[in-house]
Parts: structure tokens; C-alpha cells; sequence
């Protein structure tokens, strides 16, 4: 198992709008915003709001896999070695993750998040 990157952490705030403002005026820019969470971008790098509602996950980074089968193959050696895993579910926003428990008991996810496609000029 390879991982590609860190791709994002994800923090917990009470206002998702006033949130997502604030990190916008720090320079990053807004991706995908609904009424539970919400999530922006500066380069690569992702940072995800998630709202006291939001029933998902809590505080946690995440790992990018660009390839699902990747993602998938990452779940059945983890789930081998006994660690504690979600089941692989499917985003609103297209994309398929899991999240494990490290030891101390932090939450981690593994996210597959497709390459987008480049269209013509």
C-alpha cells in the first residue's frame, strides 16, 4: 500500500458559513459548501468544515488514492491487520472513503477522489 498524499484535515466549527468566510479571506478557495459542512482548497491541500450535525466523522485527516480500487484494496489490508474501519461509503460530492482508528484513537480517512477529466478547448 502507497499512499499519494495527505490530502485534507477536517475540523470541527459551529457556523459553516462563518467558518468557510473566514478561511476564504485567508486565501483559500471554496470548493463545495452545504448546509453541514463544507470544504476548500489552497493548491492540493484541503480543509473540511464539518458542523456539530455532521454524522460522518468527527476531526480527521485524510489520505488521497486517485484510483478506487486503490482505496479498496488499502480497506481489505487494514480490516486484515484488525484495524478498526467504517465501511467504504459513497460522498455526496462523488467520491467513496473509509475512516480507522489509530491507536491513541484518531480518526483517519482514506478518500478515492477521480482524477477530473480535462475537457477540450
Amino acid at each position: 500500500m502507497k499512499l499519494k498524499r495527505l490530502g485534507h484535515v477536517a475540523i470541527c466549527v459551529k457556523d459553516i458559513s462563518l467558518a468557510a468566510e473566514f478561511y476564504q479571506n485567508l486565501g483559500m478557495e471554496l470548493v463545495w459548501k452545504d448546509a453541514d459542512w463544507a470544504y476548500l482548497k489552497a493548491g492540493d491541500d484541503g480543509l473540511a468544515l464539518l458542523s456539530p450535525g455532521y454524522d460522518q466523522a468527527g476531526a480527521h485527516f485524510g489520505f488521497i488514492f486517485n484510483e478506487r480500487q486503490e482505496m479498496e484494496t488499502a480497506y481489505e489490508q487494514l480490516k486484515a491487520q484488525d484495524i478498526h474501519l467504517t465501511k467504504i461509503h459513497e460522498h455526496r460530492d462523488g467520491t467513496a472513503s473509509f475512516y480507522g482508528r489509530d491507536p491513541d484513537g484518531n480518526w483517519f480517512e482514506y478518500l478515492y477522489e477521480p482524477v477530473p477529466v480535462a475537457t477540450p478547448s
